[in-house]
């Protein structure tokens, strides 16, 4: 059965996990993965089925694709591949306690890890971090100069604001890969949200003070309309995540 199939059809099943519609609380859904781990595609249709449908009622999902880079070697060069990514991936594994990173994973809201192609998991994790508060953030439209992108954010209003970090993401929306090698050779793999830049731009209790200003750069291309920036505020220690938005390059904020 096609991946976007069995989501829906779990989505109908988990309706009544699903908060109400009328409000839709931000969570963001990251997925490790990689082009030469085969167990990887259908988890990448997953995310995109994710991002595309939104199933959860209640649920704003934003989707950030990391992929880690101990999968090369293995016969396929991976182009997004980074160091960066499976660092991030083990500070999870010693949060979450699993035993070693693996692909493909998915981790919902910093507090929820399992295997990145389970829709059933992937939508009761989401229903569930759905009905958690979360701290509004506002991103202004990112600007371009060059090879960098330069935006803000802020929290509007009074909100309390917790000891944590601030990360963003600079994102290609879309990308395709012919696999010539490796575990997945001879297939098309499709991409959404695949990270290409990504730093911590600031403690979470400086929005107190006013807008955080931030800037991200990548080096393989200039940042155009098919790129987009995620943001997100993460308690100390790459704990839960309290707050998410996102932005294509050239719109205003979601």
């Amino acid at each position: 059965m096609p991946v976007a199939l069995r989501l829906a059809t779990v989505a109908i099943a988990l309706l009544p996990l699903a908060v109400s519609a009328q409000t839709r609380n931000p969570v963001l859904v990251e997925l490790f993965t990689s082009e030469g781990c085969s167990s990887c595609p259908p988890a990448d249709k997953l995310l995109a089925a994710l991002q595309a449908q939104q199933p959860v009622s209640g649920a704003q999902i934003v989707v950030l694709e990391e992929h880690v880079d101990y999968w090369e070697g293995q016969g396929w060069h991976d182009r997004f591949s980074s160091s960066l990514y499976t660092n991030r991936q083990r500070g999870y594994a010693l949060r979450l306690r699993f035993d070693d990173p693996y692909t493909p994973q998915m981790i919902v809201d910093g507090s929820t890890q399992f295997v990145g192609n389970d829709p059933s998991k992937a939508l009761s994790s989401i229903a569930k971090a759905a009905q958690s508060p979360k701290i509004a953030l506002d991103l202004s439209p990112p600007t371009v100069d060059g090879k960098h992108i330069s935006s803000t954010v802020s929290a509007p209003g009074k909100q309390p604001l917790p000891h944590g970090d601030l990360y963003a993401a600079l994102v290609d929306l879309a990308d395709t890969t012919e696999v010539k090698g490796g575990e997945n050779r001879g297939k098309h793999l499709d991409h959404v949200s695949v990270a290409r830049s990504f730093q911590r731009i600031g403690k979470l209790q400086d929005l107190s003070k006013g807008p955080v200003s931030f800037r991200l750069s990548v080096s393989s291309a200039e940042p155009s309309s098919h790129m987009g920036v995620v943001v997100f505020a993460q308690l100390p220690d790459q704990g839960a995540v309290r707050g998410v938005t996102s932005s294509p390059i050239g719109s205003a904020a979601n």
